[in-house]
């Protein structure tokens, strides 16, 4: 009996791949969703009562909502620095990018607790008009994102300080970056729409 055995094809050198888990992804999907049908109903209504929504909107800061932005997209730099230094097992200075990401982010949050301070001195609620009833809740929304980016980017600072990522293991670094990175993008599609667009 003849058997012949065929040799295996090469591998590609380079593969496309998903960074980070899947299931990332499918949650970031989902809250990307939610995000554009809270989106889609603020424009719907605001189409409605352009006076008020244009009214209302000059009340709010845009230099605080500007220095959020900074301090989102810098965050975001430096997560993608991180990810690079745990790549290359530069540990150290991939906990220091991470670290400064993480005092970006919480500097955003304090921002936004002065802005809510500011308008519940006002007495601004979600009852007062239609446009503080989604500037709250949808600023509100991404606030509580800002707080689960935050807890787990100091997680990735603790494995990334123990050296638990690696080139060709980075899943959990990865996947944290993503989601981290959804924050940011949900942000900057916020910040104009309730802030500055007219």
């Amino acid at each position: 009996m003849n058997t012949t055995h065929s040799a295996a094809a090469p591998r590609p050198a380079h593969v496309p791949r998903l960074a980070g888990d899947l299931a990332i992804w499918i949650f970031i999907l989902a809250e990307l969703l939610a995000f554009g049908v809270f989106f889609a109903a603020y424009a719907f209504t605001r189409a409605n009562n352009v006076e008020l929504f244009d009214a209302e909107q000059l009340a709010l800061s845009r230099n605080a909502g500007a220095l959020n932005t900074v301090l989102l997209l810098t965050a975001g730099y430096f997560v993608v620095r991180a990810v690079q230094a745990a790549e290359r097992a530069a540990d150290r200075v991939a906990g220091h990018w991470l670290a400064g990401a993480i005092a970006c982010g919480t500097g955003f949050l304090a921002v936004k607790v002065f802005e809510y301070a500011h308008a519940f001195e006002a007495n601004i609620s979600l009852s007062s008009s239609p446009f503080h009833m989604f500037y709250l809740s949808l600023t509100f929304f991404h606030f509580m994102h800002v707080i689960l980016g935050l807890v787990i980017l100091i997680a990735l600072w603790k494995n990334v300080r123990a050296g638990r990522y690696r080139l060709g293991d980075m899943n959990g670094m990865e996947t944290g970056a993503a989601y981290w990175h959804m924050v940011d993008l949900v942000w900057l599609v916020l910040f104009p729409l309730v802030y500055v667009i007219h």
